[in-house]
């Protein structure tokens, strides 16, 4: 099998044979052996049986049902995990991607890249979305340091071992791409032409954004310290001890010199006397040295993160290699 499409989809019945029929064009045209999942994320429509007429009349298509909606992340690994191809593309079932793109990305994938993913450059969603899409995109590149215009973008095409080493679930299938390149894979993109919807609705509103801020933080976490998060919590905790420390010290100081002052001229101690008390009281209260016991509370943090990942990291391969084609 040299090419596998995974379409996952949600109440998308009217597109779905349309969609069919121009994959089956491109196939055709450039000869391509192909398969096609699509993935019903628990449509309440007649996706699912549109899909089975679909499979019945072409045997190179399958499908995948959900029995409750789970999200477009479970949906995509249902699909890589029974994808035979040693091409992986995904596109969405809407129609706003073009099955016509499928040739170039497979010629840029051949430049040696493990992941290419889509721009669409030139966008028909409402601007509010275009305007998300942008900071959010931005903020991926920032934290993450994988710089592509478009990590939603629903097209993309994957090799098949990249797919081997990535786990989907939650809200991660917009970071695929961030997960490839921290294990070593080399990253690209493709400026795709975006179609407007012809039928049904979006299914992105404004609390995707934050949504996929939480995860772009626990994304950029496990990217970077997974395994070795006492280098993120040991560093917070000793900035936090110095910090306290340096507080403390300061504190002392300030009520050394207070008495002193007042020791050295009498006339200012009766005046001074509730002051001085007060700054000295403060500089040996232990809640001056709260900050140093919130560093140790890092400190320890980092300790046991460190010790679980130690004892599950034996579960997971933590480096990715590779060897002759």
């Amino acid at each position: 099998m040299q090419l596998s499409l995974v379409v996952p989809l949600y109440n998308e019945e009217e597109s779905l044979e349309k969609l069919h029929q121009e994959i089956c064009a491109v196939a055709e045209e450039n000869n391509y052996d192909l398969e096609i999942i699509f993935v019903d994320d628990g449509s309440t429509d007649q996706s699912w049986t549109t899909i089975e007429k679909i499979a019945a009349d072409d045997p190179r298509v399958s499908g995948v049902q959900f029995r409750r909606n789970f999200g477009k992340a479970a949906a995509l690994q249902a699909g890589f995990n029974a994808a035979k191809g040693e091409y992986v593309i995904t596109l969405d079932a809407d129609l706003q991607d073009d099955p016509k793109e499928i040739p170039e990305f497979l010629q840029i994938m051949e430049t040696g890249l493990d992941v290419v993913s889509g721009w669409k450059q030139r966008r028909y969603d409402p601007w509010h979305n275009v305007v998300g899409s942008r900071v959010f995109n931005g903020m991926i590149g920032f934290m993450t340091g994988v710089k592509l215009h478009d990590h939603n973008c629903g097209m993309k095409c994957y090799r098949r071992e990249v797919l081997d080493e990535v786990e989907l679930y939650g809200e991660r299938h917009r970071f695929i791409p961030v997960l490839a390149a921290a294990r070593g894979y080399k990253v690209g993109e493709k400026v795709v032409a975006h179609r407007s919807r012809q039928f049904g609705r979006s299914k992105y509103g404004i609390s995707k954004f934050f949504k996929g801020f939480l995860d772009l933080l626990t994304i950029w976490f496990l990217t970077r310290y997974g395994q070795r998060p006492q280098h993120f919590f040991g560093t917070l905790g000793l900035i936090v001890i110095a910090i306290g420390i340096l507080g403390y010290c300061l504190e002392v100081a300030k009520a050394f010199y207070v008495i002193s002052h007042a020791l050295v001229t009498p006339e200012m101690a009766a005046n001074s006397m509730t002051y001085i008390a007060t700054v000295a009281a403060a500089a040996v209260s232990p809640y001056m040295l709260a900050p140093v016991l919130i560093g140790l509370l890092f400190l320890a943090l980092g300790m046991l993160s460190e010790l679980f990942v130690s004892k599950t990291i034996q579960a997971e391969r933590c480096y990715s290699v590779k060897g002759t084609r």
